[in-house]
């Protein structure tokens, strides 16, 4: 557990600007901040963050929450590790005993199987620096490959030994559990740094090898990737980590941990192969490049560069043989409203090769003078394939009007059609209708955005459900504060909950009840603000609820420390719930007068009129109250 006092510092400390931006870039528009949120894929800014209130909330998805709440959201962990993680980023020490052997088996998984890489990586590390074997033969494969000791420990590189199953045993000897390092394929459990054979035994999966780890983008060891050092046969060149619950090599890129700031400070990312290719860029000076690992594009990869900039320059080899293979991927980021850049490095050099023989200078030179922008390169491409043969050349302008048909803005879709007409000498107009028919055709099928499970918040939908959410909203922003009651002062939340709880009137659903609850709990609590309380709550619907009530925008609540005023509106939302259940028993009651009549039932007609009268007199009496106005918050 994390002591409570612990967990107002790190909250009091988190920055929400600051915890968002280690995600997503972030651009002032008034007194908020903006942005593209990392929950949906979109193509224009809805992700709101407000510094003043310490929340943020996403117009086009609808999720809101803290800094815990964002970092649970978006590091899919649990409430501890997200304060842990901030408790990390803002130096404040967490004190926990260590625990015990019932506890570690109940930790969610994972976590657990984030602590097994976290392991991991830093074993492999050791091997690499800390023995003879990993400095004769996999340090000094790095530093032949031209890679400054600097750069090694940046990109945290290590090295699995030849013999044994040296990391199987360290693991079990650390007492973690065989189904956190085992891949389980049905499951997905388990991170599979470890094998087992058929006959029950453990060994090393990477053995052998140099290691490249694979990071988040807040830098948790996700995955692994071994490359051979030794020529085997039926031995490929690269091991990787298996699919597990926290990795898929589909939703990651390798390098961008390192690379984010760079790329939100230059907004623009380069996108290269290989971690070779990273990592020799960096060293050379070109901070802000990123690799797709060896597999094809995928969404997920494209909007994870899209948090951090919408311009792209993908670098290929000078002999590239998937070149054409690759063309799909990009035109993806077209897709998603990316400015995209291609350039052909020279006939026998790669990224990696590149850099370790030119500056970063040169290196950017090189790329400026020799950058097309996508369609050209394409067409180029194409061009070349197709000769003069007639079939061939209406298959190119087919292929060329597809990826500008997918470019969602208006003018770079012209701008392109008009160059393309221009160099493959055809009517402008012609691709103007054919692009337009590709838009039309594929609108049904375009990708909806992405859907993904959320915290469920209580929409009011009836009456009596606004009348509680109003209420609810009151204690939540100002439920400590003070109001003026004829005589007397009282805290809103107090006077709120006494009289739902005398006129028993109940929530209308769980989370309402919770916030009552633990009102009545803590307000008399030292020190208790009714918004920070809410807004922290460890139980996340409780949070989302407060926050969605804080980022609303209000009709007229307005934070004000006249008592009487808020007194006054208090008694007013008071009247309001209480005449909206007085109208509901009233409309029961007729409902069920009409069916005694229809049943001739003359002794339930009877008792039921002697209850009238009393209804209708208390809703006149507060209709006069409340000057036959409604009034919404």
């Amino acid at each position: 557990m994390i002591p409570h006092e612990t967990i107002e510092k790190i909250n009091a400390a988190a920055k929400i600007e600051e915890v968002v931006a280690d995600y997503v870039t972030l651009r002032k528009r008034g007194a908020n901040l903006i942005g593209l949120c990392p929950f949906h894929n979109e193509k224009t800014g809805s992700f709101t963050v407000s510094p003043s209130k310490g929340i943020y909330k996403c117009f086009g998805c609808g999720v809101s929450g803290n800094a815990v709440g964002f970092i649970m959201e978006i590091e899919q962990c649990s409430y501890v590790e997200a304060l842990k993680q901030l408790g990390k980023k803002y130096h404040i020490e967490i004190e926990e005993r260590e625990l015990t052997k019932e506890e570690q088996q109940r930790q969610d998984n994972r976590e657990s199987m984030f602590v097994v890489n976290d392991f991991a990586n830093k074993w492999f590390q050791r091997q690499l620096w800390d023995t003879p074997e990993g400095q004769a033969i996999g340090l000094k494969y790095f530093r032949e490959r031209g890679l400054r000791d600097d750069i090694i420990r940046k990109y945290q590189l290590g090295y699995s030994p030849e013999k044994g199953n040296p990391l199987a045993a360290a693991l079990k000897k650390e007492g973690f559990k065989e189904e956190y390092i085992v891949n389980n394929v049905d499951t997905r459990i388990g991170v599979g740094v470890v094998g087992k054979s058929e006959d029950g035994r453990l060994y090393d999966r990477f053995r052998d090898r140099v290691m490249f780890p694979i990071f988040t983008v807040s830098g948790k060891p996700v995955a692994f990737a071994g490359r051979i050092l030794k020529k085997k046969d039926n031995v490929g060149k690269y091991v990787n980590s298996p699919d597990s619950l926290i990795y898929s090599k589909t939703n990651e890129l390798y390098g961008l941990f390192q690379a984010k700031q760079a790329i939100a400070r230059a907004d623009m990312c380069y996108l290269v192969e290989g971690q070779m290719d990273v990592i020799s860029m960096y060293q050379s000076g070109i901070e802000n490049v990123v690799a797709s690992g060896g597999t094809a594009l995928t969404k997920p990869q494209i909007w994870l560069i899209k948090r951090f900039t919408s311009n792209i320059t993908v670098l290929y080899d000078g002999d590239a043989a998937g070149i054409h293979a690759a063309l799909r991927g990009i035109d993806m980021f077209l897709e998603a409203g990316f400015n995209v850049k291609v350039v052909l490095l020279p006939d026998g050099e790669d990224p990696d090769s590149y850099a370790q023989n030119h500056d970063s200078t040169e290196f950017i030179r090189y790329i400026e003078e020799h950058q097309t922008d996508f369609i050209r390169f394409k067409s180029a491409l194409l061009s070349k394939d197709a000769g003069e043969d007639p079939f061939k050349r209406a298959e190119l302008i087919k292929d060329i009007t597809a990826s500008i048909a997918i470019i969602p803005d208006i003018i770079t879709r012209q701008v392109y059609i008009k160059d393309t007409a221009e160099r493959l000498h055809m009517s402008e107009k012609v691709l103007t209708v054919e692009v337009l028919k590709l838009r039309k055709k594929s609108a049904p099928e375009q990708p909806k955005k992405e859907e993904k499970e959320q915290v469920e918040l209580p929409k009011p939908i009836s009456p009596l459900e606004q009348n509680y959410y109003n209420l609810i909203q009151l204690i939540v922003r100002y439920g400590e504060q003070q109001v003026e009651i004829g005589d007397t002062r009282y805290a809103i939340g107090e006077v709120i909950i006494y009289s739902l709880e005398a006129d028993e009137i109940k929530a209308p659903n769980p989370i309402y009840q919770t916030i009552i609850d633990e009102y009545k709990r803590h307000y008399q609590d030292k020190g208790f603000k009714a918004e920070s309380f809410y807004k922290f709550h460890p139980d996340p619907q409780v949070s989302a609820t407060a926050i969605e009530m804080i980022a609303e925008k209000y009709q007229f609540v307005q934070s004000t420390t006249d008592k009487t005023q808020m007194g006054q509106l208090v008694t007013r939302l008071l009247f309001e719930i209480k005449l909206t259940v007085i109208n509901m028993q009233i409309e029961q009651l007729d409902a069920e007068l009409k069916q005694a009549q229809q049943d001739n039932d003359w002794n339930k007609q009877m008792a039921l009129l002697a209850h009238q009268p009393k209804l209708l007199q208390d809703r006149n009496d507060i209709c006069k109250v409340l000057g036959n106005r409604v009034i919404n918050i």
